[in-house]
């Protein structure tokens, strides 16, 4: 009778035993940062105008807020770029991250028409490949358009820089078009 009691508490005190274990839960999953707010800072003479495109809620919700780029004909402005998470609190700087980050991220700037604003001197990244958190912007004779910014995200592949100059490889971390008044 003893060795039958043992038989059967010895599986039962096991399963207690195992059950009390706390599992390994799985380690989360970092998402990919959340851009917000993207502002484009002209500075000539001194003199900076910021313009915005706020996404406060992302793709899919209600519309981004964009401002109209509005800037003075035949000047030639410099260009910073800032990048905030703004559903951060305290409000993340994804500008930092990025500028950290050079060897994997690419501006793309499409003025339309093509001559409304010209863009030059970039940033570069340890290769020496463009990254465009900075750039020299020339404008033209007044009009009107659109500019169009990607932000462009080319991590290595398997250890192995992919980032080669190129708008096609990699994925979209941002896409906004603004539009523009040159005057």
């Amino acid at each position: 009778m003893k060795l039958t009691k043992r038989l059967l508490l010895t599986p039962m005190i096991a399963m207690v035993l195992l059950s009390a274990c706390k599992k390994d839960e799985p380690i989360p999953q970092e998402d990919n940062e959340n851009l917000t707010t993207v502002s484009l800072k002209f500075t000539e003479n001194g003199v900076t105008k910021t313009f915005s495109f706020k996404d406060l809620d992302g793709t899919g919700g209600n519309a981004p807020t964009i401002d109209k780029i509005s800037l003075e004909a035949n000047k030639t402005y410099t260009l910073a770029v800032a990048i905030l998470d703004e559903t951060k609190s305290p409000v993340e700087n994804i500008t930092e991250e990025i500028d950290e980050q050079k060897d994997e991220h690419l501006f793309e700037y499409i003025s339309n028409p093509t001559s409304l604003l010209t863009f030059s001197g970039k940033d570069k990244d340890s290769r020496g490949y463009d990254v465009g958190l900075t750039a020299t912007v020339k404008t033209s004779a007044a009009g009107t358009g659109k500019l169009q910014v990607v932000l462009h995200h080319q991590p290595p592949v398997n250890g192995t820089p992919v980032k080669n100059g190129s708008f096609t490889v990699g994925s979209t971390d941002f896409d906004g078009t603004f539009d523009v008044e040159v005057k």
